[in-house]
């Protein structure tokens, strides 16, 4: 760490990957289970490498310094490798700065995310500046992100495989070049991922992606992945909820869209491909929201639950042409029973989304982490 780097780091406020401490003491284990908590935090929070810089008070940026003979990188790896799972790479420096010392400890960006505490099992994030416990939709994305668990292949272990629409699965398999027999379609249903075989239980269930795809309602089990549609008379706010599996959401999205604005000048295909985009992204373990759609004279907003895939931002899903997805298994059988390509272009659509409004007014793209929400603002119906 170079005395410039260090210097740009102090002007900076507290964040997800920046912490100051006056001092640090790691005598007691409370102490050094603070300590661990905020490596911890800081290498599970997104983005980058992070920092701890100590010997600066917070708000004042007052640089109060350290001892360099208090300050061993071998005693803080030592508490990291017994408090962290898996352990979290670090280096520690000792800065001289205006004729004191400061301590910076470098955490580095893990590729074995999530990390947790050993002794309570405890995960941890950063919100903003505040250490926190991770919930569990976060703990969950952190887990698909290193592909050690994939969302859509949980099994609904409440459900039986009866609730899947037998004709639709075929129909896909068909596409697949699979013609089943009665005699094996259970497993070959297990081999995709659409059912899940409990070795307890000695059962099948449904997962949450067979469940997406192939149940004809499947918000009767998880109310959570409608599309609620809001739309005004005059300052009448109307809700229209629409169901069905995701291929049937999309058509019938795409039928209302054209029909509330049949007489209305309005680029039809912006908000279409905005829904289509919230289906493929949206993180299907917050059970908490729908993916909202808002249709008012002022403003168009889309909203759904989860935010870009980490380590992505804006600019890099609108500039890649194969951008990362959350929810890689379910995009893939999309893909296959889509028949009219809807969902091929997802994540590139944002581009499109943005050149139709060109020279009207900018389409805002708003990934709002704090309440785990990815949002598009476009022009209202006034505005174009």
């Amino acid at each position: 760490m170079n005395l410039q780097k260090l210097k740009l780091l102090i002007k900076n406020k507290e964040g997800m990957k920046l912490d100051f401490k006056e001092s640090l003491h790691l005598h007691t284990d409370s102490e050094k289970k603070e300590f661990a908590k905020d490596v911890i935090a800081i290498t599970n929070s997104i983005g980058g490498r992070g920092y701890l810089i100590i010997g600066v008070k917070d708000k004042e940026k007052e640089i109060v310094g350290i001892d360099p003979k208090d300050f061993h990188e071998e005693r803080f790896q030592q508490i990291i490798s017994h408090r962290c799972d898996p352990p979290v790479s670090i280096r520690a420096e000792c800065v001289a700065y205006n004729e004191k010392y400061i301590g910076v400890i470098t955490i580095f960006k893990s590729s074995q995310r999530p990390h947790q505490m050993r002794q309570t099992g405890a995960f941890y994030i950063r919100r903003g500046s505040t250490t926190d416990i991770a919930r569990r939709h976060e703990i969950a994305s952190m887990f698909q992100e290193v592909g050690l668990i994939h969302n859509e292949l949980i099994p609904l272990y409440h459900l039986n495989i009866d609730v899947l629409n037998k004709a639709l699965v075929n129909q896909y398999l068909k596409k697949m070049g699979i013609f089943e027999t009665d005699k094996i379609a259970i497993d070959i249903w297990n081999n995709f991922g659409i059912v899940y075989f409990d070795n307890e239980t000695n059962k099948f269930y449904p997962t949450v992606g067979g469940l997406l795809l192939f149940c004809d309602k499947p918000q009767q089990y998880l109310s959570y992945c409608a599309i609620k549609m809001i739309t005004f008379e005059g300052s009448k706010k109307k809700i229209h909820m629409i169901g069905g599996n995701i291929l049937e959401m999309l058509n019938k999205c795409n039928t209302f869209i054209h029909t509330y604005l049949k007489n209305i000048n309005y680029p039809k295909k912006a908000i279409f491909e905005c829904i289509v985009n919230a289906i493929v992204h949206r993180d299907y373990t917050d059970i908490s929201r729908d993916i909202i759609v808002l249709i008012g004279e002022n403003k168009v907003e889309i909203s759904n639950p989860g935010t870009l895939p980490k380590g992505s931002n804006i600019h890099t899903i609108m500039r890649e042409n194969n951008p990362s997805r959350r929810n890689n298994w379910l995009y893939h059988r999309l893909l296959l029973l889509d028949d009219q390509n809807q969902v091929l272009r997802t994540g590139i659509g944002l581009e499109k989304i943005n050149n139709m409004f060109e020279g009207v007014k900018q389409v805002k793209f708003l990934n709002i982490e704090k309440k785990n929400l990815f949002k598009v603002i476009m022009p209202g119906l006034k505005n174009v």
